[in-house]
């Protein structure tokens, strides 16, 4: 008897299902449809259908319940930024499905074959102008029911996460050791304290992209398509340059936590749109302060999907959740060290 977790995306009849909106929702747009449509990713969180026609590409995307707000986020961040997010075909937000043109190349496409992380310089800049402005729709981005990971919100829920044992795997293969655990949560006041730091450097909350790396990065003719934001939460903006970073340190085959340079580079011209909100000495200092909280941020993230997976499913990524608890301490010990 196989052990693998049945998914919806593999039932035939919601293969129908989604196959007859695609034609509608194509033939409503003019676009006739090529050939076979192909499956080539099946997750647990989603799925991802590829559709030949005589417009180009076409992209189909469903998610599970517990990240059904991305169809009616992209949605949302495509009428507040049309020219950087995905251009819609159509959209079904209380299925969670969207239809979508074909945004260009990976940006890893053209940075992981000669290791040249240049292409990021544009990609990043224009990440950063996306992020203040959308601090003015934070209460917009929360009526979506996206994660709340605001500074205000996270001691409470460190705490909470902090809770349940289970997840941290308190002396399983690959989590917590009793002796980290404590360490942890010896840390609760500590936390609180960093949050209400970061929080008075004055620079607003935003949208957490969750998982910020050059595959979810389109390029187009000059066009940049930020997508796939199944991941995100309303939180501090610099949280989203942790998984930035851990993209460059695995393009660049990079030792963990490190800091070349060229990323250097890449981290002031993040910065410089955020100068109108304080100095970039300033900037610099909170985002050291801001490590530790995106290391939450991810665990959050991390734990909220895989309490949801199927017991199986979960025994894969139930690791995700420690590992992310010790980089919380890491960077907490580091903070420490040079305050």
């Amino acid at each position: 008897m196989s052990n693998t977790p049945h998914l919806i995306w593999q039932d035939p009849n919601w293969r129908k299902q989604v196959t007859d909106w695609i034609h509608t929702q194509a033939e409503r747009q003019n676009i006739h449809i090529m050939g076979e449509i192909e499956q080539p990713h099946v997750y647990a969180w989603s799925t991802v259908l590829h559709i030949p026609t005589d417009q180009g590409k076409l992209f189909f995307k469903a998610t599970a319940p517990e990240t059904i707000y991305e169809a009616a986020l992209t949605q949302s961040l495509a009428r507040w930024f049309p020219d950087s997010m995905p251009e819609f075909v159509a959209v079904d937000a209380g299925r969670g499905w969207m239809l979508m043109r074909d945004g260009g190349e990976q940006l890893r496409s053209s940075i992981r074959p000669t290791k040249d992380i240049a292409p990021w310089k544009p990609v990043i800049a224009r990440y950063a102008e996306v992020q203040i402005g959308l601090a003015n729709h934070v209460t917009e981005l929360l009526s979506l029911r996206l994660p709340d990971h605001r500074l205000s919100v996270l001691p409470a829920l460190f705490t909470e996460l902090l809770a349940d044992e289970e997840s941290l795997m308190i002396d399983q293969e690959k989590g917590l050791t009793s002796a980290e655990w404590q360490q942890v949560k010896d840390k609760t006041s500590r936390f609180e304290h960093i949050c209400a730091e970061l929080a008075a450097y004055g620079i607003p909350e935003s949208l957490n992209h969750g998982d910020f790396h050059d595959g979810n990065v389109l390029v187009k003719d000059g066009r940049i398509t930020f997508f796939d934001w199944g991941d995100a939460s309303v939180t501090h903006p610099f949280t989203s340059l942790r998984t930035f970073f851990v993209s460059i340190e695995i393009a660049l085959d990079l030792e963990d936590y490190s800091f070349t340079p060229e990323m250097a580079e890449l981290l002031d011209i993040y910065l410089e749109p955020f100068q109108k909100f304080a100095s970039k000495e300033e900037l610099l200092k909170a985002y050291q302060v801001s490590k530790p909280v995106a290391s939450v941020v991810k665990a959050l993230a991390w734990h909220q999907g895989i309490t949801r997976m199927e017991s199986s499913v979960r025994k894969e990524y139930a690791w995700i959740v420690p590992e992310l608890m010790r980089e919380f301490l890491y960077h907490e010990k580091m903070l420490s060290t040079d305050q």
